[in-house]
């Protein structure tokens, strides 16, 4: 559970970033009674960002460095959660999940690698489980609409018929604004450091590399255009299917597998079949690690009008035991990998305030997700609904 008695309620380590600035600007008017701070390297930069959002001048504000252990430790020891937007993860947040684990305080991030996560849960599961601390990964675009978006189709599924769906549809019918520049470096570094290490690409592969002690059935790959007979659509490849359906199938086990230890889950685009290829294209110069320098970096991001006129509707198709059909869907009101994004990881480390639950590597879905069903759509422009 959250810590009962800390300075803050949340600081944010990576204020001055443009993610952590959308952040700070989101709890500068949805914080409620919450204390929060602001962390980052330079404090001159810290106070620049403060003024330049228009913080209260007596905003708190935190010197910590990545790499300076003893500036870390101090930081997460004054706060109930933690709530970083420093990534890659894997080269800026290490020392920083140990320190919380071991620390008993909450820790939310906007994580979307694989490999990195599974060596954290590895090293530091258990003393989050001795401390209390609930360290909550992939808390922005991925993977709360997909992870909440299976969780509360199954609820449906589960409330009607008492069984779960064997198998779930995740498809992403429209997306304007896409991944944030954080987000293509961190696809770039994990690409990088499988190159160097041959054995992560085993964890890249492994749909159920973030469930240790189980593993399912094989699931669909989703790597090849296929036509969907249930909306007459073409799908191709999602860029970021590897890391949700990971979250996915850990939810699923974190749960006690109430989505069934039999459960398939994949994701995949809706697109004409003209745009199967441009897409696939799209998709794998993304990934690649070598590829153009001059794309979208970390501190990199779209205006204000482009965030606000962002969306994207998410489609989860399943079937019950009886053979009747379900439709979901998911739906958010601003880019998703800034607009949306900013606003889902604040109210998770809010909602992680306000609840109490057993210490260790969660999920959102897993650990919270019931509450954030209710919390995101009253405050963070997210929609959850059935479609005939």
């Amino acid at each position: 559970m959250a810590k009962s008695t800390a300075e803050f309620d949340i600081i944010i380590y990576g204020a001055t970033g443009f993610t952590g600035r959308l952040v700070a600007e989101y709890l500068i008017a949805n914080a409620g009674n919450a204390k929060w701070a602001m962390a980052g390297r330079s404090a001159e930069k810290l106070a620049e960002v403060r003024d330049l959002i228009g913080a209260p001048a007596d905003t708190p504000l935190i010197v910590a460095d990545a790499a300076n252990s003893t500036q870390l430790n101090a930081m997460v020891a004054r706060a109930k959660v933690i709530l970083t937007t420093v990534g890659p993860y894997q080269l800026y947040g290490n020392e920083l999940v140990a320190a919380c684990a071991a620390s008993g305080t909450d820790y939310v991030d906007l994580c979307g690698e694989p490999t990195w996560m599974r060596h954290m849960i590895d090293a530091h599961a258990a003393a989050a489980q001795a401390s209390g601390a609930r360290i909550v990964f992939s808390c922005g675009f991925d993977s709360i609409p997909f992870d909440l978006g299976v969780l509360f189709l199954q609820n449906a599924i589960i409330a009607e018929t008492g069984a779960p769906a064997a198998r779930i549809k995740g498809r992403v019918r429209k997306m304007v604004g896409g991944a944030s520049g954080g987000t293509v470096a961190s696809m770039k570094a994990t690409m990088a450091a499988a190159a160097r290490d041959f054995s992560l690409l085993g964890l890249l592969k492994n749909p159920f590399a973030l469930t240790p002690g189980f593993e399912g059935p094989a699931q669909p790959l989703g790597l090849m255009p296929e036509h969907d007979s249930v909306t007459g659509l073409w799908a191709a490849p999602f860029i970021m299917a590897p890391i949700n359906t990971k979250n996915v199938h850990r939810t699923n086990a974190l749960l006690n597998h109430r989505y069934g230890t039999d459960f398939k889950y994949d994701e995949m685009m809706f697109t004409s079949i003209g745009d199967v290829g441009k897409a696939m294209a799209e998709g794998i110069a993304k990934m690649n690690p070598f590829g153009d320098q001059q794309s979208l970096k970390p501190g990199d991001g779209p205006s204000k009008e482009e965030r606000e006129n962002g969306h994207y509707d998410i489609l989860f198709i399943a079937e019950d035991t009886r053979g009747k059909p379900w439709k979901a869907a998911v739906k958010g009101d601003r880019d998703p990998g800034y607009g949306s994004t900013s606003k889902m990881i604040a109210e998770a480390a809010l909602c992680l305030c306000e609840t109490e639950s057993q210490g260790g590597f969660w999920t959102p879905g897993a650990v919270m997700g019931d509450a954030l069903l209710t919390r995101l759509p009253q405050k963070a422009g997210l929609s959850f609904s059935l479609e005939t």
